[in-house]
């Protein structure tokens, strides 16, 4: 009998999909279930398994071939047991207790795991999994560079990245790269090169002061900690404050089609999250129905998705004003780029302690720029400067977000 493996139904508006690696070769077993190739679209990742057990007997595509829903990617001859597969007499002596095995098997990986480990090098059996059955996730894997001496991150983060390049290249030479982008990363290009050619973007700042955010941040860390299992953290602040900002400038919550303007009754807020593959957006739905707790629950859980590339289309579509926070890497001040067909994005940056004039005496208190990129085609300047002066507003006098005034 032999079993055909298609390419999957894919979402609306993808019309097509990149074979981004094969997990196995024809002629290998194959279990139900398991993970055969990758395909890569716009803006997921998606494994493409077995329906059976049995040998893969024939791909017809090959890695960075491009296929469409419903295509024949291979066919697997069931019952089948490959050569390879049997169990040499070596193979059949009794193993070591694999928490003394340095070379944990990497059969068990997700393929960006498998492939991140491969890129930086690292021994899977010095990372402590914290998925299912004690699996490696990407997020896993951030944790352990994170936890190692920066000087041996860099160095070898560096040497993954050029020994590919200077590898056969003589002393003293000037090596260079081609690589192709992938799908994410040009469909990223596509829509910045859209935003800036299809609207009228103007930037305006502000500054805020988050004395009165850190004091409540700070007064009942612990018990939110406690009560609701996860960190009250700033973005919270920020989503809530911009959401009523957004009910008393309806505009900036708009989107622009050919020559009208929908306005939307709901609050979908977008928040930018770097994963490993680019950015993503990830969509906070009907986020004024939020409390602090089920925002942040949902950021963790969207930040960890974005780490382990598990972020689904349902999680990435749609949104009507987005948030950026480039503070969270150093970023003093920027002009963000809409993110289309949204009308505006907000910019967070770092929190700095900076000296400040407060009722006619200099104090020192934790300041951070804001920017707000608008598409001035609908956006006038006197409504975003009154929607970021509503934020700040928000921000500094916290209890005006609870008592809605």
């Amino acid at each position: 009998m032999t079993i055909e493996v298609h390419v999957p139904a894919l979402p609306e508006s993808v019309t097509d999909a990149t074979i981004l690696s094969w997990h196995k070769k024809p002629g290998e077993s194959v279990k139900r279930d398991e993970t055969i190739l990758d395909l890569e679209t716009d803006k997921v990742v998606l494994e493409v398994a077995a329906t059976g057990d049995g040998v893969l007997q024939e791909a017809f595509f090959q890695e960075g071939d491009t296929v469409e829903a419903g295509q024949l990617l291979a066919t697997i001859k069931a019952g089948s047991t490959s050569q390879s597969a049997e169990p040499s007499a070596a193979q059949k002596a009794p193993k070591p207790d694999s928490s003394s095995d340095s070379s944990k098997s990497t059969d068990v990986l997700t393929p960006a795991v498998r492939k991140l480990i491969k890129e930086l090098k690292l021994d899977p059996a010095q990372i402590t999994g914290t998925g299912k059955d004690g699996r490696i996730l990407k997020s896993d894997v951030m944790a352990y560079l994170d936890s190692r001496e920066p000087a041996e991150k860099d160095e070898k983060e560096t040497r993954a990245i050029s020994d590919s390049v200077s590898a056969t290249l003589p002393s003293g030479a000037r090596p260079e790269q081609r690589v192709p982008m992938t799908r994410l990363r040009s469909r990223i290009a596509e829509r910045l090169i859209e935003a800036q050619s299809n609207a009228a973007i103007l930037t305006t700042f502000n500054e805020v002061d988050l004395t009165e955010v850190n004091r409540l941040r700070a007064q009942y860390r612990d018990s939110f900690e406690k009560k609701h299992d996860v960190r009250l953290g700033f973005m919270s602040f920020f989503i809530k404050a911009s959401i009523e900002a957004l009910k008393r400038f309806t505009v900036v919550n708009a989107s622009v089609d050919e020559k009208d303007i929908i306005y939307h009754g709901y609050y979908d807020i977008g928040v930018a999250v770097g994963s490993p593959r680019g950015l993503v957006v990830p969509v906070l739905r009907d986020a004024d129905r939020m409390s602090f707790a089920d925002i942040e629950k949902t950021i963790k859980q969207y930040g960890q998705k974005a780490q382990e590339g598990t972020l689904s289309y349902e999680d990435l579509n749609g949104g009507t004003f987005t948030i950026s926070n480039g503070g969270v890497y150093g970023s003093m001040l920027s002009t963000p780029i809409i993110n289309p067909p949204q009308s505006a994005i907000l910019g967070m940056h770092n929190i700095q302690q900076r000296p400040i004039v407060v009722d006619g005496e200099i104090k020192i208190r934790p300041m951070m720029y804001l920017a707000l990129s608008y598409d001035h085609r609908i956006i006038d300047g006197r409504e975003a400067v009154q929607f970021l002066v509503n934020i700040k507003q928000g921000l500094e006098d916290p209890t005006r977000l609870l008592l809605d005034v």
